[in-house]
Parts: structure tokens; C-alpha cells; sequence
């Protein structure tokens, strides 16, 4: 239950009581992170449904705040300092592991949380004209089963939250809720899958560009393939 509660906290704004937990318990944490997506999915599927009450753009401006309120923009941070990491490793590759570090955001990472919150918008009102909010659940569940994959394929960046997580991620748990939500997904929204070459492009361009997996990988990578899920839907059912 330890790993559970750590998984909502971490991943979610929940008001949750605080937990006394151990490295070891952190790491059983990324286990759950897809059920700390099923809370997110809910409250921003809740939030479409009831602002598509009133008009489409209602539904997906609102979902979208739920959306970037529930997450906290945790992993909006991370898509910012990535991009501002990859820019700067484009001149200097000794620079990367600094502005990863770096609390400020610079100009690629104000353009990339820009363009992933209009990206967000626009596709999250296409999806919404089938006047069907249960794939949001899903989006939400499938996009932080990945976390689990990247920690598993690439190399930690540095010490931190990453190589705690590190140590609780298995394949045995990726398999789990593969199973769990495949079926699902290919009975109510086999779209949602035209978005999974996503997992392993994300982990080869974080391989090739920045070097490694970092908590900023993961929350870029889950922002990326939610937005790639959200545009299957809105352009492909």
C-alpha cells in the first residue's frame, strides 16, 4: 500500500496524507504509476464531460486545466528542461547535465510547453467530437506504463529519483498491465495504439541526444506519447 500512496503522491496533486517510506519502497513505486493514471484519467475525463456539456472547446479547455492540475505540469517541467537541454547540448554536450539542473527555463522549453499545450488542446477537442471520454482513462493508464520501459532499456542519466525507480521497475510489471489494458484498449479504443512506436523512438532519441533516462525523460516521454494517443484518436477512429 506504501508503493501505491508513494506513486499517487509523486505523480498526482492529490491531497494525500503523507507516508513514511524507504528507498526501497520508492522504487516499488513506478510499479503503480499507470493506477496513478487511472486518477489523472478520471478527473480530466470528468472535467471534458462536463465542460462538452456546454461546447466542445469548453470540454477540451477544461479537461486541460484538469488535466495540467492534477499532474501538478510535473511533466510539463520535464519537456521544458529537456528541450532546453537538447539545445544546449547541441553547442556544448557538457552543458546538458547543468541545465538539467537548472530550476530556470530557457527559450526552447518555454516554446515546447507552448506548443505541447496547444498540441494538447486542439487534439483533445478532435477526440472529443466522438462524444466519448472513457479513452481519456486509458491515455492516462498507457502513457505511465512507459516509465517502467525506459527505466528498463536505457541507462540512469544521473543519481537521483530516476535510479531509485530504477531499482523497482521489472519486466514482470510492464507484462501485468500490459495485459491488464491491451485488452481493453483494443475492444474500446484500439486507436490509442497507433501511438506506441512512440515508447521506443522516445527512448532512442533520449539515447542518442541526451545520453540516458532522468525523471525529466520520463515526464517529457509520458507528455509526448499522451499528446500522440490524443492525436490517433481525434485524426484516426
Amino acid at each position: 500500500m506504501k508503493a501505491i500512496a508513494l506513486a499517487l503522491q509523486f505523480m498526482t496533486r492529490l491531497p494525500l496524507p503523507a507516508v513514511a517510506a524507504d528507498e526501497r519502497d520508492f522504487g516499488r513505486a513506478i510499479r503503480w504509476f499507470p493506477l496513478a493514471g487511472l486518477a489523472v484519467g478520471g478527473g480530466l475525463a470528468c472535467a471534458a464531460w462536463l465542460g462538452g456539456q456546454r461546447d466542445g472547446w469548453a470540454g477540451a479547455l477544461l479537461g486541460l486545466i484538469a488535466w495540467t492540475g492534477l499532474t501538478g505540469a510535473l511533466h510539463l517541467d520535464g519537456l521544458g528542461d529537456i528541450a532546453d537541454a537538447a539545445g544546449a547540448a547541441h553547442r556544448d554536450r557538457e552543458r546538458l547535465s547543468a541545465v538539467l539542473a537548472d530550476p530556470h527555463i530557457g527559450s526552447f522549453g518555454v516554446v515546447a510547453i507552448v506548443l505541447q499545450l496547444m498540441a494538447k488542446l486542439v487534439m483533445l477537442r478532435l477526440a472529443l467530437e466522438h462524444h466519448a471520454v472513457f479513452p481519456l482513462l486509458l491515455v492516462c493508464m498507457i502513457a505511465r506504463i512507459a516509465p517502467l520501459v525506459w527505466t528498463l532499456i536505457l541507462p540512469p542519466l544521473h543519481q537521483g529519483m530516476g535510479t531509485a525507480f530504477r531499482a523497482g521497475a521489472n519486466w514482470w510489471a510492464v507484462l501485468a498491465w500490459t495485459l491488464l489494458l491491451a485488452p481493453v484498449t483494443a475492444l474500446t479504443a484500439p486507436y490509442l495504439l497507433l501511438a506506441l512506436p512512440v515508447v521506443p523512438l522516445w527512448a532512442w532519441w533520449l539515447r542518442s541526444r541526451i545520453g540516458g533516462i532522468s525523471g525529466d525523460g520520463h515526464g517529457a516521454g509520458i507528455e509526448l506519447l499522451e499528446t500522440a494517443m490524443l492525436a490517433a484518436w481525434g485524426l484516426f477512429k
